[in-house]
């Protein structure tokens, strides 16, 4: 187990990036780069222990500088949508560049997967780690006070990655991080992920407008195509929707304590991932916009439907929906969060 540094090419201002390729006393690999705390790949072993890697992304840094997508980016300083890119906090109202139709996403034009972090190699009792830290600057994407935030990245010697997240602001500020992976248990470059099996760990979700925006109401899953409380393909009911699954779930035990939040397993190769969180919500993405245009790594085609992402977060727009839990960081205050995907085979 450890951790090997690689040089991973110059930022666009000319700063190198590096790679971290981390291992565990198994045979599990993940590789993280400093550039925008990405997980770049993540192998693991199927039941007859084949390795693959399961995450999707790209085999060069100018590929994620000019992504668009969010291949296991760390995102920030707000995961998920934020409504015409406006709130308004203690009287003064904030505005934030809106990149995605009428909204704000995942940070706005340079988020925090778009910027160099300063990485430190760490060994701790579970396994090696990688720690990321960034300074927010004030104003940066428009939002306000400085923010110091660390991310770090864990694979233990029980396969797990573990992310865990801590950050402190001199301003009040909203701040909701997650990580942004896409997933395909058969390996990423093996097609949709329509025949995994998904169990989660909730019994209610925030429907949303047409633009993705929450209405402010929270509707049960039952008796909708939302309901994965009992173990479900995803493609049984995808077509039900218009393009597939973006939809924020509501955890059940989303209470600030490490609960289960869910479980997908691959039935021709048995790898199962099951997460575990901190966070009060998971948003269920099924990749609907990959078109065939992107090309990954070893040259793999991504199209529709070919991963799905399970983010840990709070619940969008929250700094415009007060009957939503609070995602407001105030000065004195640390903001903590914690992650765990659970790799093994069935």
């Amino acid at each position: 187990m450890g951790i090997e540094k690689q040089a991973f090419g110059k930022t666009k201002n000319g700063k190198n990036a590096n790679l971290y390729i981390l291992t565990n006393t198994d045979t599990l690999t993940a590789r993280v780069t400093n550039y925008g705390a990405i997980l770049t790949s993540l192998q693991t072993p199927d039941r007859n222990g084949k390795l693959a890697d399961v995450t999707l992304g790209y085999d060069i840094l100018e590929q994620y500088i000019n992504d668009n997508c969010y291949f296991g980016a760390t995102v920030g300083r707000y995961a998920n949508r934020i409504a015409k890119g406006k709130f308004t906090l203690n009287g003064i109202q904030y505005s934030l560049a809106t990149n995605d139709g009428p909204n704000h996403l995942h940070g706005g034009l340079i988020g925090f997967n778009k910027v160099l972090w300063n990485a430190e190699e760490i060994q701790t009792n579970d396994g090696a780690a990688l720690k990321l830290t960034y300074l927010s600057k004030d104003g940066e994407e428009g939002y306000p006070g400085n923010v110091m935030v660390t991310v770090t990245y864990t694979l233990t010697n029980n396969n797990e990655l573990k992310i865990s997240y801590h950050a402190q602001t001199d301003k009040p500020t909203p701040l909701n991080l997650t990580n942004h992976s896409y997933f395909n248990l058969a390996g990423h470059n093996s097609g949709d992920i329509l025949n995994h099996e998904l169990t989660i760990n909730a019994d209610s979700f925030t429907p949303t407008d047409k633009t993705l925006i929450p209405t402010g109401q929270i509707k049960t899953v039952k008796g909708t195509p939302m309901d994965f409380t009992a173990r479900q393909t995803i493609g049984a009911r995808i077509t039900q929707l218009k393009d597939g699954y973006d939809h924020n779930y509501v955890l059940n035990n989303g209470n600030g304590t490490l609960s289960f939040a869910a479980r997908v397993c691959e039935p021709e190769t048995g790898r199962v991932m099951q997460i575990y969180t901190t966070e009060p919500a998971l948003q269920l993405y099924t990749a609907n916009l990959l078109d065939g245009t992107v090309k990954g790594k070893d040259a793999a085609v991504y199209n529709k439907h070919d991963a799905l992402c399970l983010e840990t977060q709070h619940f969008p727009d929250s700094p415009n929906r007060p009957q939503f839990s609070s995602a407001i960081l105030q000065p004195g205050e640390e903001y903590t969060q914690l992650t765990v995907n659970e790799f093994s085979v069935q």
